[in-house]
């Protein structure tokens, strides 16, 4: 299984990932890593720190000649804004002489509440930290992640279904079918609209919605869906509750800055609804045994179950408003405004781009699990093996087929 680790505060030298258990032989290119680097970078509403950091991941360990050695990939991404805050973030020495702790903490922010738990008394030690610069070392290892599940023919994809008060028709949006080109290049198409929207009707009313919250000093959420082609069956488990390949996903997505809630499937409407209509059927086809429909996306008993999974992801507005909400200052102890740290609008359009990152290091890990390997030849060989034995497989998942 994989395991991932993060470091490295928002205004400090860099952030970095240390992403540990990726088998030997899968081939990884520093243009792979830093394009998903630069997707997170882009999305209308997004800050103007976006204009500061382009960022560029340097590979200190794990990968030589352009291939996984099977030891931990170690990732650094460098913060170009850290040259403006030297001072107030040095590692060591005393705080200078312009130094100003941060005492005035923004409601629905990890401010108040990680400045409780770890005793500090500026919540710059918290906020730092909390800030969703993080992801950036997120997105970089699950680029390296997703090339695993592309070896294994599992393609990733997201786009946005709602901004604030827009929520786009679920008939009038796109969605990608066949192999990993076809969803690698669907995704390049929808990642030149302003929101990664396939409905255009819908992405016009989401980029007028943003413009009426930033004039008025507002943020905006939203929703968005990652989906995958067509697991192979048998990811996860149901044995124990830490197994469970739902339970996973919705630990990796809840992890994301601001991020809410996960559904999986269509399990908001299917709460509201008889069973005889919230599940799908089960039929022959052409020798094959097929689902009628995929309103489980893709994982029933906390296995996958062959069809393509599908996770929708709830983003809240994010915490820091151009127009501070009320707070207290907890130097003179007395009411106050927030504070007010440079952010976007609306960051869901990023959020969509580290949750592609965090399905594809969990659905890595399941996959390693489920068929291990040093190698990446070993784990293909695994799965064929694997898939071979169904005398009748799950569409797509027949004898023959090969990963």
């Amino acid at each position: 299984m994989l395991r991932l680790m993060t470091a490295g505060e928002s205004h400090g030298p860099a952030v970095m990932a240390i992403l540990e258990g990726l088998p030997a032989g899968i081939p990884v290119t520093q243009a792979a890593i830093d394009h998903q680097l630069a997707r997170r970078q882009t999305g209308y509403g997004r800050g103007s720190r976006m204009q500061i950091e382009h960022d560029r991941a340097e590979v200190l360990g794990g990968i030589r000649f352009g291939r996984s050695l099977g030891s931990p990939v170690a990732l650094l991404i460098r913060n170009r804004d850290h040259a403006n805050w030297q001072d107030q973030m040095a590692v060591w020495g005393e705080p200078p002489p312009s130094y100003q702790p941060v005492t005035r903490p923004r409601p629905g922010h990890a401010d108040l509440a990680g400045l409780i738990k770890y005793a500090a008394v500026d919540v710059r030690d918290i906020l730092e930290r909390a800030s969703a610069r993080e992801t950036a070392a997120r997105v970089a290892a699950g680029a390296v992640a997703r090339r695993l599940l592309e070896e294994l023919d599992i393609g990733l994809c997201s786009q946005i279904t709602a901004v604030g008060g827009v929520a786009a028709d679920p008939a009038a949006l796109d969605w990608p079918q066949g192999d990993v080109p076809a969803y690698l290049a669907w995704q390049d198409t929808v990642d030149r609209t302003p929101l990664r929207c396939s409905c255009p009707a819908a992405s016009q009313e989401m980029v007028r919605a943003i413009d009426h919250a930033g004039a008025a000093g507002h943020s905006l959420g939203g929703a968005f869906e990652v989906r995958s082609s067509p697991l192979p069956p048998g990811l996860g488990s149901h044995t124990q509750w830490d197994r469970r390949l739902d339970a996973a996903l919705g630990a990796a997505l809840l992890s994301i800055q601001a991020i809410k809630a996960v559904a999986i499937g269509d399990a908001l409407a299917q709460s509201f609804e008889p069973g005889s209509r919230a599940h799908d059927g089960i039929a022959l086809e052409g020798g094959r045994l097929v689902r009628t429909t995929n309103r489980a996306g893709g994982l029933e008993g906390g296995i996958s179950n062959g069809e393509p999974l599908v996770v929708t992801c709830y983003m809240k507005p994010i915490a820091t408003q151009r127009q501070p909400l009320d707070t207290v200052d907890l130097a003179a102890w007395s009411p106050a405004a927030a504070v007010t740290e440079r952010a976007d609008i609306c960051a869901v359009p990023a959020a969509a781009v580290v949750a592609e990152a965090m399905v594809a290091i969990t659905l890595a890990s399941a996959a390693l699990v489920k068929f291990g390997g040093d190698s990446l030849s070993e784990v293909r060989r695994n799965l064929r093996g694997y898939l071979a034995d169904w005398p009748a497989g799950l569409r797509g998942f027949g004898p023959g087929a090969s990963p």
